[in-house]
């Protein structure tokens, strides 16, 4: 037995002095398996991130759909009457390229050194993951719906994809920079707003497909971050500590996954109140 001893403490120290950490144990191993007398409390639904996350898209949304046609209070039939009432001959092609400003600004920020909430590749990640989920949403709806547009150009009208496009993109420049300045988000919702509007200047879409577009955009960023869990660009840390649990002398291995290989993901100074997410 003494010798059992000696080879496991032997094993234990080389062990040890591998791992670039040693992970403390608890004096009192058997605490561990006792049952815990803390009651877990359950989180309101309207304090639950998946409310958040689509509350907003939900009403926007929800009234567009409202909408559709000559329905609702003020139908988008109503808005086109206007709007061709006040600018009969409004035309131009400034909305092609505003859907991509909010990511030019999101670049700009990245120049002068405004480190956003997540590093270069897992914002590039979150982007990617959020215009598949708006191409699929906002396409498959066009080939359902078939609404036909204002101009009479073909039947893909709803929803707006240059809006839902615009809206996704001041969604994520919001939730990555928001912590450093709220005018970052400002501006990108800014110039969303205007590329809803000047579709329907132009006659390209109904109000309820920008309203739809809008928050179809909100909740493809939002679902993207909800389901980014698991962070690319961590190395894996192995600790070894030696444990004697009811006589018996063992090893315990630890995996630990909050070491980062090269930039931090996250940035190392932030605001006690920051939020990762837009709806947080």
């Amino acid at each position: 037995m003494k010798s059992v001893t000696r080879v496991w403490i032997t094993v234990s120290l080389f062990l040890s002095f591998l791992s670039p950490e040693l992970q403390a144990q608890d004096t009192d191993t058997l605490r561990k398996y006792q049952d815990t007398t803390a009651v877990p409390t359950k989180a309101s639904f309207f304090k639950s991130k998946g409310f958040r996350a689509t509350i907003v898209p939900a009403i926007l949304i929800g009234y567009g759909v409202s909408t559709i046609k000559d329905h609702g209070i003020y139908s988008s039939y109503d808005a086109k009457r206007d709007l061709q009432r006040h600018f009969p001959n409004f035309k131009t092609n400034v909305d092609d390229y505003l859907i991509f400003a909010p990511f030019a600004e999101l670049a700009l920020a990245y120049v002068l050194q405004f480190e956003g909430n997540h590093d270069y590749l897992n914002t590039g990640i979150l982007i990617l993951k959020a215009e598949a989920i708006n191409a699929v949403a906002v396409f498959g709806l066009k080939s359902l719906t078939k609404q036909e547009r204002p101009n009479g150009e073909n039947s893909y009208s709803f929803p707006s994809g240059h809006t839902a496009h615009a809206f996704l993109a001041a969604s994520i420049i919001h939730s990555e920079l928001r912590h450093r300045s709220p005018w970052f988000g400002i501006g990108a919702y800014t110039i969303a707003t205007g590329v809803g509007a000047l579709r329907m200047l132009n006659n390209k879409h109904w109000q309820s497909d920008v309203f739809a577009g809008a928050g179809i955009g909100i909740l493809s960023s939002h679902l993207a971050y909800l389901s980014h869990r698991n962070r690319w660009g961590r190395k894996p840390t192995i600790v070894y500590a030696p444990t004697y649990l009811y006589g018996v002398p063992g090893v315990s291995v630890t995996v630990d996954l909050n070491q980062l290989t090269g930039k931090s993901l996250l940035p190392v100074k932030r605001p006690k109140k920051q939020a990762v997410l837009a709806y947080q």
